[in-house]
Protein backbone atom coordinates (compact mmCIF):
# COMPACT_ATOMS: atom_id res chain seq x y z
CA UNK A 1 0.00 0.00 0.00
CA UNK A 2 1.66 3.24 -1.13
CA UNK A 3 -1.21 5.38 0.24
CA UNK A 4 -2.49 5.62 3.78
CA UNK A 5 -6.23 5.20 4.36
CA UNK A 6 -8.34 7.73 6.20
CA UNK A 7 -10.21 5.28 8.42
CA UNK A 8 -13.34 6.17 10.36
CA UNK A 9 -15.39 3.12 11.34
CA UNK A 10 -18.64 4.74 10.17
CA UNK A 11 -17.43 4.81 6.56
CA UNK A 12 -16.69 1.08 6.47
CA UNK A 13 -19.34 -0.34 8.81
CA UNK A 14 -22.10 -2.61 7.42
CA UNK A 15 -23.62 -3.49 10.79
CA UNK A 16 -25.65 -0.27 11.14
CA UNK A 17 -29.47 -0.43 10.99
CA UNK A 18 -29.57 2.30 8.31
CA UNK A 19 -27.04 0.75 5.96
CA UNK A 20 -26.08 2.95 3.00
CA UNK A 21 -24.35 2.08 -0.26
CA UNK A 22 -21.20 3.97 0.70
CA UNK A 23 -20.88 1.83 3.84
CA UNK A 24 -21.12 -1.40 1.86
CA UNK A 25 -18.72 -0.04 -0.76
CA UNK A 26 -16.25 1.04 1.91
CA UNK A 27 -16.29 -2.33 3.67
CA UNK A 28 -15.80 -4.15 0.38
CA UNK A 29 -12.97 -1.81 -0.65
CA UNK A 30 -10.98 -2.10 2.57
CA UNK A 31 -11.20 -5.88 2.39
CA UNK A 32 -10.04 -5.83 -1.23
CA UNK A 33 -7.17 -3.45 -0.55
CA UNK A 34 -5.88 -5.51 2.36
CA UNK A 35 -6.13 -8.73 0.35
CA UNK A 36 -4.76 -7.55 -3.00
CA UNK A 37 -2.81 -4.35 -2.30
CA UNK A 38 0.90 -4.65 -2.86
CA UNK A 39 3.47 -4.03 -0.17
CA UNK A 40 3.69 -5.17 3.42
CA UNK A 41 2.53 -1.99 5.18
CA UNK A 42 -1.06 -1.14 6.10
CA UNK A 43 -1.23 2.55 7.03
CA UNK A 44 -4.17 4.60 8.21
CA UNK A 45 -5.07 8.00 9.59
CA UNK A 46 -7.66 7.90 12.39
CA UNK A 47 -9.43 10.43 14.58
CA UNK A 48 -10.05 8.19 17.60
CA UNK A 49 -8.67 5.18 19.42
CA UNK A 50 -11.91 3.36 18.63
CA UNK A 51 -11.27 3.77 14.89
CA UNK A 52 -7.71 2.55 15.35
CA UNK A 53 -8.96 -0.57 17.13
CA UNK A 54 -11.39 -1.36 14.32
CA UNK A 55 -8.70 -0.91 11.67
CA UNK A 56 -6.48 -3.35 13.53
CA UNK A 57 -9.34 -5.88 13.44
CA UNK A 58 -9.76 -5.34 9.69
CA UNK A 59 -6.08 -6.01 9.08
CA UNK A 60 -6.08 -9.10 11.29
CA UNK A 61 -9.16 -10.43 9.49
CA UNK A 62 -8.11 -9.83 5.89
CA UNK A 63 -4.31 -9.72 5.84
CA UNK A 64 -1.97 -11.80 7.96
CA UNK A 65 1.28 -10.40 6.54
CA UNK A 66 0.92 -6.62 6.61
CA UNK A 67 2.52 -4.44 9.25
CA UNK A 68 0.43 -1.74 10.90
CA UNK A 69 1.14 1.99 10.77
CA UNK A 70 -1.56 4.03 12.51
CA UNK A 71 -1.39 7.75 13.19
CA UNK A 72 -3.75 10.58 14.15
CA UNK A 73 -4.33 14.13 12.92
CA UNK A 74 -1.53 15.49 15.06
CA UNK A 75 0.88 13.28 13.10
CA UNK A 76 -0.03 14.39 9.56
CA UNK A 77 3.65 14.78 8.64
CA UNK A 78 3.92 10.99 8.73
CA UNK A 79 1.97 10.82 5.47
CA UNK A 80 4.97 12.39 3.73
CA UNK A 81 6.90 9.17 4.36
CA UNK A 82 4.12 7.11 2.76
CA UNK A 83 3.31 9.30 -0.22
CA UNK A 84 -0.43 9.84 -0.13
CA UNK A 85 -3.76 9.65 1.66
CA UNK A 86 -6.97 8.04 0.42
CA UNK A 87 -10.20 9.59 1.70
CA UNK A 88 -13.50 7.67 1.21
CA UNK A 89 -15.43 10.64 -0.19
CA UNK A 90 -15.00 13.60 -2.55
CA UNK A 91 -14.16 16.18 0.14
CA UNK A 92 -10.39 16.37 -0.18
CA UNK A 93 -10.38 20.20 -0.09
CA UNK A 94 -10.28 20.38 3.69
CA UNK A 95 -7.46 17.86 3.74
CA UNK A 96 -5.61 19.95 1.15
CA UNK A 97 -5.76 22.86 3.56
CA UNK A 98 -4.50 20.60 6.35
CA UNK A 99 -1.63 19.49 4.11
CA UNK A 100 -0.60 23.07 3.46
CA UNK A 101 -0.65 23.93 7.16
CA UNK A 102 1.73 23.02 9.97
CA UNK A 103 4.77 23.89 7.80
CA UNK A 104 3.83 21.28 5.22
CA UNK A 105 4.09 22.10 1.53
CA UNK A 106 1.49 21.26 -1.12
CA UNK A 107 3.83 18.68 -2.63
CA UNK A 108 4.49 16.78 0.60
CA UNK A 109 1.98 14.08 -0.32
CA UNK A 110 -0.92 13.35 -2.65
CA UNK A 111 -4.63 13.12 -1.92
CA UNK A 112 -7.13 10.72 -3.43
CA UNK A 113 -10.88 10.97 -2.88
CA UNK A 114 -13.82 9.14 -4.44
CA UNK A 115 -17.38 9.99 -5.44
CA UNK A 116 -20.34 8.22 -3.91
CA UNK A 117 -23.54 10.18 -4.24
CA UNK A 118 -22.90 13.63 -5.73
CA UNK A 119 -26.43 15.03 -5.47
CA UNK A 120 -26.41 15.95 -1.77
CA UNK A 121 -25.65 19.50 -0.68
CA UNK A 122 -22.55 18.33 1.16
CA UNK A 123 -21.20 16.42 -1.83
CA UNK A 124 -21.90 19.31 -4.23
CA UNK A 125 -20.14 21.70 -1.86
CA UNK A 126 -17.17 19.32 -1.75
CA UNK A 127 -16.91 19.24 -5.53
CA UNK A 128 -17.35 22.99 -5.93
CA UNK A 129 -14.66 23.59 -3.31
CA UNK A 130 -12.05 21.89 -5.51
CA UNK A 131 -11.90 25.07 -7.61
CA UNK A 132 -10.77 27.37 -4.81
CA UNK A 133 -9.04 25.02 -2.37
CA UNK A 134 -5.32 24.20 -2.62
CA UNK A 135 -5.75 20.87 -4.40
CA UNK A 136 -3.03 20.09 -6.92
CA UNK A 137 -2.53 18.21 -10.21
CA UNK A 138 -1.05 15.32 -8.20
CA UNK A 139 -4.31 14.91 -6.30
CA UNK A 140 -7.31 12.98 -7.59
CA UNK A 141 -11.01 12.33 -7.06
CA UNK A 142 -11.98 8.93 -8.43
CA UNK A 143 -15.25 8.96 -10.36
CA UNK A 144 -16.94 5.57 -10.19
CA UNK A 145 -18.70 5.94 -13.55
CA UNK A 146 -18.55 7.97 -16.74
CA UNK A 147 -21.90 9.54 -15.91
CA UNK A 148 -20.78 10.82 -12.52
CA UNK A 149 -17.55 12.19 -14.00
CA UNK A 150 -19.63 14.27 -16.40
CA UNK A 151 -21.73 15.45 -13.46
CA UNK A 152 -18.60 16.51 -11.57
CA UNK A 153 -17.29 18.32 -14.65
CA UNK A 154 -20.60 20.18 -15.08
CA UNK A 155 -20.46 21.44 -11.49
CA UNK A 156 -16.80 22.43 -11.77
CA UNK A 157 -17.32 24.22 -15.08
CA UNK A 158 -20.27 26.15 -13.67
CA UNK A 159 -18.12 27.37 -10.79
CA UNK A 160 -15.24 28.26 -13.12
CA UNK A 161 -17.55 30.24 -15.43
CA UNK A 162 -18.90 32.17 -12.47
CA UNK A 163 -15.44 33.09 -11.18
CA UNK A 164 -14.21 34.06 -14.63
CA UNK A 165 -17.16 36.39 -15.14
CA UNK A 166 -17.20 37.86 -11.66
CA UNK A 167 -13.49 37.97 -10.77
CA UNK A 168 -11.67 37.56 -14.07
CA UNK A 169 -10.06 34.32 -12.94
CA UNK A 170 -7.66 32.93 -15.55
CA UNK A 171 -5.72 30.18 -13.78
CA UNK A 172 -7.36 26.89 -12.78
CA UNK A 173 -5.74 24.02 -10.91
CA UNK A 174 -7.75 20.81 -10.66
CA UNK A 175 -7.15 17.31 -9.38
CA UNK A 176 -7.22 14.30 -11.68
CA UNK A 177 -10.67 12.81 -12.31
CA UNK A 178 -10.04 9.18 -13.32
CA UNK A 179 -12.91 6.75 -13.84
CA UNK A 180 -12.42 3.60 -11.77
CA UNK A 181 -15.39 1.37 -10.89
CA UNK A 182 -16.23 -0.05 -7.53
CA UNK A 183 -15.42 -3.70 -7.08
CA UNK A 184 -16.97 -6.81 -5.59
CA UNK A 185 -15.64 -10.05 -4.20
CA UNK A 186 -17.01 -12.35 -6.89
CA UNK A 187 -16.26 -15.51 -4.90
CA UNK A 188 -18.88 -14.41 -2.38
CA UNK A 189 -21.53 -14.97 -5.07
CA UNK A 190 -20.75 -18.54 -6.12
CA UNK A 191 -23.92 -20.57 -5.64
CA UNK A 192 -24.46 -24.15 -6.73
CA UNK A 193 -27.58 -25.94 -7.95
CA UNK A 194 -27.93 -27.39 -4.47
CA UNK A 195 -27.82 -23.90 -2.96
CA UNK A 196 -30.68 -23.00 -5.30
CA UNK A 197 -32.78 -25.95 -4.16
CA UNK A 198 -32.17 -25.26 -0.48
CA UNK A 199 -32.93 -21.53 -0.88
CA UNK A 200 -36.21 -22.17 -2.69
CA UNK A 201 -37.31 -24.72 -0.15
CA UNK A 202 -36.58 -22.26 2.65
CA UNK A 203 -38.61 -19.61 0.87
CA UNK A 204 -41.40 -22.04 -0.05
CA UNK A 205 -41.00 -21.34 -3.78
CA UNK A 206 -41.46 -24.09 -6.37
CA UNK A 207 -38.67 -25.11 -8.73
CA UNK A 208 -40.76 -24.00 -11.73
CA UNK A 209 -41.44 -20.46 -10.51
CA UNK A 210 -39.50 -17.52 -11.94
CA UNK A 211 -37.85 -15.52 -9.18
CA UNK A 212 -37.03 -11.90 -9.92
CA UNK A 213 -34.72 -10.31 -7.37
CA UNK A 214 -34.20 -6.71 -6.30
CA UNK A 215 -31.58 -6.01 -3.63
CA UNK A 216 -30.70 -2.81 -1.84
CA UNK A 217 -32.41 -0.10 0.12
CA UNK A 218 -36.18 -0.17 -0.47
CA UNK A 219 -36.83 3.51 -1.05
CA UNK A 220 -39.11 4.82 -3.80
CA UNK A 221 -37.81 8.38 -3.45
CA UNK A 222 -34.09 7.80 -2.98
CA UNK A 223 -33.16 4.58 -4.78
CA UNK A 224 -35.57 3.12 -7.35
CA UNK A 225 -39.30 3.69 -7.75
CA UNK A 226 -40.80 0.19 -8.05
CA UNK A 227 -44.07 0.94 -9.85
CA UNK A 228 -42.72 0.37 -13.36
CA UNK A 229 -41.18 -2.93 -12.25
CA UNK A 230 -44.43 -4.08 -10.65
CA UNK A 231 -46.48 -3.25 -13.73
CA UNK A 232 -44.02 -4.90 -16.12
CA UNK A 233 -43.82 -8.05 -14.01
CA UNK A 234 -47.62 -8.27 -13.98
CA UNK A 235 -47.77 -7.94 -17.77
CA UNK A 236 -44.96 -10.43 -18.32
CA UNK A 237 -46.50 -12.93 -15.91
CA UNK A 238 -49.84 -12.71 -17.71
CA UNK A 239 -48.22 -13.00 -21.13
CA UNK A 240 -46.02 -15.99 -20.30
CA UNK A 241 -48.44 -17.65 -17.87
CA UNK A 242 -45.49 -18.22 -15.55
CA UNK A 243 -45.60 -18.24 -11.78
CA UNK A 244 -43.60 -15.12 -10.94
CA UNK A 245 -42.19 -14.33 -7.51
CA UNK A 246 -40.54 -11.01 -6.71
CA UNK A 247 -38.04 -10.97 -3.88
CA UNK A 248 -37.27 -7.52 -2.50
CA UNK A 249 -34.17 -8.10 -0.40
CA UNK A 250 -33.47 -4.85 1.40
CA UNK A 251 -34.83 -2.65 4.13
CA UNK A 252 -37.39 0.13 4.52
CA UNK A 253 -36.46 3.26 6.43
CA UNK A 254 -39.83 3.33 8.20
CA UNK A 255 -43.34 1.84 8.29
CA UNK A 256 -44.73 4.49 5.94
CA UNK A 257 -42.36 3.44 3.16
CA UNK A 258 -42.95 -0.24 3.88
CA UNK A 259 -46.70 0.29 3.61
CA UNK A 260 -46.28 2.27 0.40
CA UNK A 261 -44.38 -0.58 -1.25
CA UNK A 262 -46.98 -3.11 -0.17
CA UNK A 263 -49.93 -1.05 -1.43
CA UNK A 264 -48.31 -0.38 -4.80
CA UNK A 265 -47.43 -4.03 -5.35
CA UNK A 266 -50.98 -5.14 -4.58
CA UNK A 267 -52.46 -2.63 -7.00
CA UNK A 268 -49.99 -2.93 -9.87
CA UNK A 269 -48.98 -6.61 -9.65
CA UNK A 270 -51.82 -8.59 -8.06
CA UNK A 271 -50.77 -11.89 -9.62
CA UNK A 272 -47.11 -11.60 -8.59
CA UNK A 273 -46.14 -13.01 -5.22
CA UNK A 274 -43.90 -10.54 -3.37
CA UNK A 275 -41.51 -11.65 -0.65
CA UNK A 276 -39.59 -9.10 1.43
CA UNK A 277 -36.33 -10.17 3.05
CA UNK A 278 -34.11 -8.16 5.38
CA UNK A 279 -31.11 -7.39 3.18
CA UNK A 280 -29.03 -6.37 6.17
CA UNK A 281 -28.85 -10.05 7.19
CA UNK A 282 -26.28 -12.20 5.43
CA UNK A 283 -28.52 -15.27 5.60
CA UNK A 284 -31.32 -13.42 3.78
CA UNK A 285 -28.97 -12.11 1.10
CA UNK A 286 -27.56 -15.56 0.41
CA UNK A 287 -31.01 -17.13 0.07
CA UNK A 288 -32.07 -14.38 -2.31
CA UNK A 289 -28.98 -14.64 -4.53
CA UNK A 290 -28.99 -18.43 -4.57
CA UNK A 291 -32.66 -18.81 -5.45
CA UNK A 292 -33.11 -16.07 -8.06
CA UNK A 293 -33.47 -16.42 -11.84
CA UNK A 294 -33.39 -12.76 -12.90
CA UNK A 295 -32.13 -9.58 -11.28
CA UNK A 296 -33.83 -6.20 -11.70
CA UNK A 297 -32.77 -2.71 -10.62
CA UNK A 298 -34.47 0.27 -12.26
CA UNK A 299 -32.51 3.10 -10.69
CA UNK A 300 -34.08 6.47 -11.50
CA UNK A 301 -32.48 8.63 -8.84
CA UNK A 302 -29.84 11.35 -9.05
CA UNK A 303 -28.28 10.21 -5.78
CA UNK A 304 -27.09 7.02 -7.49
CA UNK A 305 -23.68 7.24 -9.16
CA UNK A 306 -22.39 3.72 -9.79
CA UNK A 307 -24.74 1.00 -8.60
CA UNK A 308 -22.98 -2.05 -7.20
CA UNK A 309 -25.92 -4.47 -7.11
CA UNK A 310 -25.96 -5.30 -10.86
CA UNK A 311 -22.28 -6.27 -10.50
CA UNK A 312 -23.15 -8.54 -7.60
CA UNK A 313 -25.98 -10.02 -9.67
CA UNK A 314 -23.64 -10.71 -12.56
CA UNK A 315 -21.16 -12.31 -10.16
CA UNK A 316 -24.01 -14.57 -9.05
CA UNK A 317 -24.61 -15.59 -12.67
CA UNK A 318 -27.96 -13.82 -13.03
CA UNK A 319 -29.14 -11.99 -16.15
CA UNK A 320 -29.80 -8.37 -15.23
CA UNK A 321 -32.57 -5.96 -16.17
CA UNK A 322 -31.59 -2.39 -15.34
CA UNK A 323 -32.46 1.13 -16.31
CA UNK A 324 -30.17 2.90 -18.76
CA UNK A 325 -29.07 5.30 -16.05
CA UNK A 326 -25.85 6.61 -14.49
CA UNK A 327 -23.23 3.91 -13.74
CA UNK A 328 -25.38 1.11 -15.12
CA UNK A 329 -24.46 2.46 -18.56
CA UNK A 330 -20.85 1.43 -17.92
CA UNK A 331 -21.31 -1.92 -16.22
CA UNK A 332 -24.25 -3.65 -17.94
CA UNK A 333 -23.70 -4.61 -21.57
CA UNK A 334 -27.00 -4.37 -23.43
CA UNK A 335 -28.05 -7.70 -24.92
CA UNK A 336 -25.02 -9.49 -23.42
CA UNK A 337 -25.28 -9.41 -19.63
CA UNK A 338 -28.97 -8.50 -19.75
CA UNK A 339 -31.11 -5.55 -20.80
CA UNK A 340 -30.67 -1.83 -20.18
CA UNK A 341 -34.08 -0.20 -20.43
CA UNK A 342 -34.16 3.32 -21.96
CA UNK A 343 -35.00 6.19 -19.64
CA UNK A 344 -36.47 9.64 -20.19
CA UNK A 345 -36.18 12.80 -18.10
CA UNK A 346 -37.09 16.47 -18.65
CA UNK A 347 -34.76 18.54 -20.82
CA UNK A 348 -31.91 20.45 -19.11
CA UNK A 349 -33.15 23.66 -17.53
CA UNK A 350 -36.68 22.60 -16.66
CA UNK A 351 -36.42 21.82 -12.94
CA UNK A 352 -34.53 24.78 -11.50
CA UNK A 353 -37.35 25.29 -9.02
CA UNK A 354 -36.56 21.92 -7.44
CA UNK A 355 -32.95 22.93 -6.83
CA UNK A 356 -34.12 26.33 -5.56
CA UNK A 357 -36.57 24.77 -3.08
CA UNK A 358 -33.83 22.48 -1.79
CA UNK A 359 -31.34 25.34 -1.52
CA UNK A 360 -33.84 27.41 0.49
CA UNK A 361 -34.61 24.50 2.82
CA UNK A 362 -38.23 24.29 1.68
CA UNK A 363 -37.61 20.70 0.64
CA UNK A 364 -35.39 18.22 2.43
CA UNK A 365 -32.73 16.36 0.52
CA UNK A 366 -35.00 13.30 0.43
CA UNK A 367 -37.84 15.35 -1.04
CA UNK A 368 -35.47 16.94 -3.56
CA UNK A 369 -34.40 13.49 -4.72
CA UNK A 370 -38.00 12.29 -4.70
CA UNK A 371 -39.30 15.18 -6.79
CA UNK A 372 -36.45 14.74 -9.28
CA UNK A 373 -36.94 10.99 -9.62
CA UNK A 374 -40.70 11.43 -10.07
CA UNK A 375 -39.87 13.00 -13.43
CA UNK A 376 -37.74 10.07 -14.64
CA UNK A 377 -39.34 7.11 -16.42
CA UNK A 378 -38.24 3.86 -18.00
CA UNK A 379 -39.67 2.55 -21.27
CA UNK A 380 -42.54 0.33 -20.10
CA UNK A 381 -42.90 -1.80 -23.22
CA UNK A 382 -39.19 -2.55 -23.51
CA UNK A 383 -39.13 -3.44 -19.82
CA UNK A 384 -42.05 -5.84 -20.25
CA UNK A 385 -40.42 -7.36 -23.34
CA UNK A 386 -37.18 -7.91 -21.43
CA UNK A 387 -38.94 -9.80 -18.65
CA UNK A 388 -41.02 -11.77 -21.14
CA UNK A 389 -37.95 -12.86 -23.11
CA UNK A 390 -36.12 -13.98 -19.99
CA UNK A 391 -39.14 -15.74 -18.50
CA UNK A 392 -39.71 -17.71 -21.71
CA UNK A 393 -36.11 -18.76 -22.32
CA UNK A 394 -33.99 -20.66 -19.78
CA UNK A 395 -31.25 -20.68 -22.41
CA UNK A 396 -31.24 -16.88 -22.66
CA UNK A 397 -31.08 -16.62 -18.88
CA UNK A 398 -28.17 -19.05 -18.82
CA UNK A 399 -26.31 -17.33 -21.66
CA UNK A 400 -26.64 -13.84 -20.21
CA UNK A 401 -25.87 -15.09 -16.72
CA UNK A 402 -22.62 -16.69 -17.86
CA UNK A 403 -21.61 -13.58 -19.81
CA UNK A 404 -22.32 -11.38 -16.81
CA UNK A 405 -20.37 -13.63 -14.47
CA UNK A 406 -17.32 -13.43 -16.72
CA UNK A 407 -17.73 -9.65 -16.98
CA UNK A 408 -17.83 -9.34 -13.19
CA UNK A 409 -14.82 -11.60 -12.68
CA UNK A 410 -12.67 -9.95 -15.33
CA UNK A 411 -13.52 -6.30 -14.78
CA UNK A 412 -15.10 -5.79 -11.36
CA UNK A 413 -13.47 -8.19 -8.93
CA UNK A 414 -11.30 -6.31 -6.44
CA UNK A 415 -8.40 -8.44 -7.64
CA UNK A 416 -8.64 -6.46 -10.90
CA UNK A 417 -9.81 -3.11 -9.51
CA UNK A 418 -7.23 -2.60 -6.73
CA UNK A 419 -4.33 -2.52 -9.26
CA UNK A 420 -6.16 0.37 -10.99
CA UNK A 421 -6.08 2.30 -7.72
CA UNK A 422 -2.39 1.58 -7.30
CA UNK A 423 -1.59 2.59 -10.87
CA UNK A 424 -3.36 5.89 -10.20
CA UNK A 425 -1.48 6.39 -6.95
CA UNK A 426 1.83 5.69 -8.73
CA UNK A 427 0.96 8.30 -11.35
CA UNK A 428 0.04 10.84 -8.69
CA UNK A 429 3.33 10.20 -6.92
CA UNK A 430 5.31 10.66 -10.13
CA UNK A 431 3.60 13.99 -10.89
CA UNK A 432 4.10 15.18 -7.33
CA UNK A 433 7.78 14.27 -7.21
CA UNK A 434 8.46 16.00 -10.51
CA UNK A 435 6.76 19.17 -9.26
CA UNK A 436 8.64 18.98 -5.98
CA UNK A 437 11.96 18.61 -7.78
CA UNK A 438 11.17 21.62 -9.95
CA UNK A 439 10.31 23.68 -6.88
CA UNK A 440 13.48 22.68 -5.07
CA UNK A 441 15.56 23.56 -8.14
CA UNK A 442 14.01 27.00 -8.24
CA UNK A 443 11.87 26.43 -11.33
CA UNK A 444 8.33 27.78 -11.32
CA UNK A 445 5.83 24.99 -11.36
CA UNK A 446 2.30 24.47 -10.23
CA UNK A 447 1.53 26.11 -6.90
CA UNK A 448 -1.09 25.82 -8.01
CA UNK A 449 -20.18 33.57 -16.72
CA UNK A 450 -23.50 32.19 -15.44
CA UNK A 451 -25.23 33.35 -12.23
CA UNK A 452 -25.93 29.79 -11.04
CA UNK A 453 -25.08 28.15 -7.75
CA UNK A 454 -22.74 25.42 -8.97
CA UNK A 455 -23.44 23.14 -6.02
CA UNK A 456 -27.22 23.54 -6.37
CA UNK A 457 -27.74 23.22 -10.11
CA UNK A 458 -31.05 22.31 -11.69
CA UNK A 459 -30.83 18.50 -11.55
CA UNK A 460 -31.73 18.17 -15.23
CA UNK A 461 -28.59 20.20 -16.02
CA UNK A 462 -26.28 18.68 -13.44
CA UNK A 463 -27.41 15.15 -14.31
CA UNK A 464 -28.15 15.71 -17.99
CA UNK A 465 -26.01 12.74 -18.99
CA UNK A 466 -27.93 10.25 -16.88
CA UNK A 467 -31.02 9.46 -19.01
CA UNK A 468 -31.09 7.88 -22.45
CA UNK A 469 -33.07 10.74 -24.01
CA UNK A 470 -34.60 14.02 -22.92
CA UNK A 471 -38.25 14.94 -23.10
CA UNK A 472 -38.68 17.87 -25.48
CA UNK A 473 -41.52 19.44 -27.44
CA UNK A 474 -40.60 17.13 -30.32
CA UNK A 475 -40.73 13.92 -28.27
CA UNK A 476 -43.43 11.58 -29.58
CA UNK A 477 -45.74 10.09 -26.98
CA UNK A 478 -48.51 7.49 -27.14
CA UNK A 479 -51.39 6.97 -24.71
CA UNK A 480 -51.16 3.43 -23.33
CA UNK A 481 -54.89 3.17 -22.52
CA UNK A 482 -57.62 2.68 -25.12
CA UNK A 483 -59.51 5.75 -23.97
CA UNK A 484 -59.01 8.91 -21.97
CA UNK A 485 -61.80 7.95 -19.59
CA UNK A 486 -60.11 4.68 -18.61
CA UNK A 487 -56.76 6.37 -18.26
CA UNK A 488 -58.14 9.12 -16.03
CA UNK A 489 -59.97 6.61 -13.83
CA UNK A 490 -56.81 4.57 -13.33
CA UNK A 491 -54.75 7.71 -12.78
CA UNK A 492 -57.09 8.69 -9.95
CA UNK A 493 -56.34 5.35 -8.29
CA UNK A 494 -52.58 5.65 -8.75
CA UNK A 495 -52.50 9.20 -7.35
CA UNK A 496 -53.86 7.83 -4.06
CA UNK A 497 -50.81 5.57 -3.62
CA UNK A 498 -48.49 6.85 -0.94
CA UNK A 499 -45.47 6.36 -3.21
CA UNK A 500 -47.09 8.58 -5.83
CA UNK A 501 -48.99 11.12 -3.71
CA UNK A 502 -45.86 12.20 -1.80
CA UNK A 503 -44.57 13.99 -4.93
CA UNK A 504 -47.76 15.85 -5.77
CA UNK A 505 -45.78 19.08 -6.06
CA UNK A 506 -44.72 17.97 -9.54
CA UNK A 507 -48.21 16.84 -10.62
CA UNK A 508 -49.98 18.81 -13.34
CA UNK A 509 -53.41 19.97 -12.15
CA UNK A 510 -56.44 17.70 -12.72
CA UNK A 511 -57.66 19.96 -15.55
CA UNK A 512 -54.23 19.90 -17.17
CA UNK A 513 -54.05 16.13 -16.93
CA UNK A 514 -57.51 15.81 -18.43
CA UNK A 515 -56.51 18.09 -21.33
CA UNK A 516 -53.29 16.21 -22.04
CA UNK A 517 -54.86 12.76 -21.91
CA UNK A 518 -57.84 13.75 -24.06
CA UNK A 519 -55.51 15.15 -26.73
CA UNK A 520 -53.45 11.95 -26.50
CA UNK A 521 -56.60 9.89 -27.04
CA UNK A 522 -57.44 11.82 -30.21
CA UNK A 523 -53.98 11.04 -31.57
CA UNK A 524 -54.24 7.26 -31.14
CA UNK A 525 -52.87 4.95 -32.39
CA UNK A 526 -49.80 6.75 -33.73
CA UNK A 527 -49.35 9.19 -30.91
CA UNK A 528 -48.43 12.85 -31.00
CA UNK A 529 -45.63 15.24 -30.18
CA UNK A 530 -45.30 16.63 -26.67
CA UNK A 531 -45.94 20.05 -28.20
CA UNK A 532 -49.39 18.92 -29.33
CA UNK A 533 -50.20 17.51 -25.90
CA UNK A 534 -49.47 20.80 -24.12
CA UNK A 535 -50.76 23.17 -26.82
CA UNK A 536 -53.98 23.87 -24.90
CA UNK A 537 -52.18 24.58 -21.63
CA UNK A 538 -51.78 28.18 -20.45
CA UNK A 539 -48.33 29.47 -21.57
CA UNK A 540 -47.04 30.13 -18.04
CA UNK A 541 -47.94 26.58 -17.00
CA UNK A 542 -46.78 24.88 -20.18
CA UNK A 543 -43.17 24.14 -19.02
CA UNK A 544 -44.47 22.45 -15.86
CA UNK A 545 -46.97 20.33 -17.75
CA UNK A 546 -44.32 19.48 -20.36
CA UNK A 547 -42.04 18.02 -17.72
CA UNK A 548 -45.11 16.40 -16.15
CA UNK A 549 -45.40 14.25 -19.26
CA UNK A 550 -42.36 12.37 -17.95
CA UNK A 551 -44.31 11.72 -14.76
CA UNK A 552 -47.16 10.26 -16.84
CA UNK A 553 -44.59 8.06 -18.59
CA UNK A 554 -43.27 6.98 -15.20
CA UNK A 555 -46.75 5.88 -14.11
CA UNK A 556 -47.31 4.06 -17.40
CA UNK A 557 -49.99 6.30 -18.96
CA UNK A 558 -47.80 7.59 -21.78
CA UNK A 559 -45.07 5.79 -23.67
CA UNK A 560 -42.22 7.61 -25.37
CA UNK A 561 -41.13 6.60 -28.86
Amino acid sequence: MNFAIFYAKEGYDISMPKLMGRNAAGASFIRGLLQYGRGDLASCLVESEEDAAFFKKEVALHSKNKKLSIFQNTQLKNISDIGGLYYPGPNISELAYHRASASLTNDSWSLCGITHTTSSARAMDSIEALITSPVQPWDSVICTSTAVKKNVEVVLQSRVDELRDRLGMTKIVLPMLPVIPLGVHTKDFNFSAQHRIVAREALNISAEAIIVLYTGRLSFHAKAHPLAMYQALERAANTTQKEVVLIECGWHANEFIESAFSAAAKLAAPSVRVITLDGRKEESRKKAWAGADVFCSLSDNIQETFGIVPIEAMAAGLPVVTSDWDGYKDSVREGIDGFRIPTIAPSPGSTGDLAHRHALGIDTYDMYCGHSSSLVAVHARKLTNAFTSLFNSPELRRKMGLAGRENARQNYDWRSVIPLYEELWDEQTSIRKAAKKAREEGNTGVSTRIAAWPARLDPTIAFANYPTIHLSLNTRLILTYPSAAKALDKLTEFKKLAMVDYARYVFPTPDELKSVIEVAEKCLPGGSSAAQLVANIEPQRRPYVLRGLAWLCKLGFLEFV
